[in-house]
């Protein structure tokens, strides 16, 4: 893995101590973009702000426009010039000849100590050029497999595994810059080293501050009147919702499953015709987007949390559901077999395959209450491993000059 040969040892100096720190976050989905990099960008730049930095982001605008300033309550926040996509809803993308200019008055301006890009693309991509021609420390996050992007390019699937291919190559040439690599999970570091060629990935989970999710002292939660499972997160192809809706169809019709989904996206009206075609209305609900409370209420209703996609790099929302103590039934794909203990907080089932789902839906929801409880236990210290307070600590020693050797076993 290259290290920037400018200036390394100098902006390490200067970071040493615990003076606060001008950190530069190029994030390429940031609010009011929904999804677990957007929230990880968000928790990262609060929680480095209560630290005492001064944090800015470089993130797109998520309408027409030229380069502005947002002053949110987390950060300073440079919404840069972008452009809709016609095969997505809300996804942006920045021109680089467009960003460029904007970007380098930006370092100018804020005069960074160090850069934390979120991905490989657009901005994170410019974002790391400019930051390693000035010698400036960075650490790069991997939040994305190039695999989430097919759904939204109208190109065959060999073609698409030429895009894959040449993206998992940028990934290692760009994040190859870094001091630090850094993603989600083991296996996740696992694929970045075999696909980009990166020597030394630190796996770093995105955290969770599992107290969130408890109930509050004397706080009384209004259990469902029927098992209910539950779904949070963008509806998209990748997220395989029409699998968790066709199991829960296939469920005995004594247990009277139903199913709460929370989230939107492109593929809604096909779920929504689903739920029609199979005569689930009465038994599938579609909340959209919720508020914060409205969502961590959601958990704690819940009898059961699913997470049914394949191309999830760790999976915030299974986090915060284990955070709640619920029992979870996960795809067992990419990440989410690291959130699961078989028969103990849940379990896996095999991706795309509804039978399957239903089965596992009706091992769980044949026990009784004080199993399915002991389940959501189980959950819950699992996720207590996940503390964002640790995942932040090992950044902020990250980006005052820490390398992965310092967390990574020898050899």
């Amino acid at each position: 893995m290259a290290i920037p040969e400018e200036g390394v040892l100098t902006h390490v100096s200067a970071k040493s101590g615990t003076r606060p720190l001008k950190i530069l976050i190029a994030a390429d989905t940031y609010p009011p973009d929904v999804n677990g990099a957007a929230v990880f960008g968000f928790r990262l730049a609060q929680a480095m702000t209560r630290r005492g930095h001064e944090v800015h982001i470089l993130a797109a605008r998520p309408d027409k426009g030229p380069t502005c300033i947002e002053q949110r309550a987390e950060a300073t926040v440079h919404r840069l010039r972008s452009h809709a996509v016609p095969t997505h809803e809300t996804w942006r993308i920045c021109l680089p000849w467009e960003i460029k200019r904007d970007i380098k008055r930006i370092f100018d301006e804020v005069q960074p100590d160090v850069v934390h890009i979120q991905c490989h693309y657009m901005i994170g991509q410019n974002t790391i050029a400019e930051a390693s021609r000035r010698g400036i420390r960075t650490i790069a996050t991997n939040h994305f497999m190039p695999e989430n992007l097919e759904p939204f390019l109208p190109f065959p699937q060999w073609f698409l595994n030429i895009v894959a291919r040449n993206s998992w190559r940028d990934m290692g040439r760009i994040m190859g810059k870094a001091a630090v690599v850094t993603t989600p999970t083991p296996l996740a570091a696992k694929a970045m080293r075999e696909h980009a060629r990166l020597e030394k990935v630190l796996p770093l989970s995105n955290g969770i501050d599992s107290a969130n999710y408890e109930p509050a002292p004397g706080e009384v939660i209004e259990k469902p009147e029927h098992p209910t499972v539950l779904f949070v997160g963008r509806l998209a192809q990748e997220k395989h919702v029409d699998v968790l809706i066709e199991a829960v169809g296939r469920t005995d019709p004594a247990l009277d499953v139903r199913l709460e989904i929370i989230g939107g996206g492109e593929v809604r009206p096909a779920l929504e015709a689903k739920v029609a075609e199979l005569g689930l209305q009465d038994r599938v609900h579609f909340a959209g987007h919720v508020d914060d409370a409205a969502l961590r209420l959601a958990y704690l209703r819940a009898t059961v949390f699913c997470q049914p996609g394949t191309a999830e790099l760790q999976s915030l929302v299974s986090l915060e559901a284990m955070s709640a103590s619920k029992p979870v039934l996960l795809a067992n794909a990419m990440a989410l077999p690291h959130l699961v203990e078989d028969g103990v907080n849940g379990y896996l089932f095999t991706p795309r395959d509804p039978a399957d789902l239903a089965a596992k839906l009706e091992l769980i929801l044949r026990r009784s209450p004080e199993e399915i409880e002991a389940m959501g236990a189980a959950s819950h210290m699992m996720a207590v491993k996940h503390s964002i307070n640790k995942t932040m600590d090992t950044f902020e020693r990250l980006y005052r000059g820490g390398t992965a050797d310092d967390y990574l076993p020898a050899g």
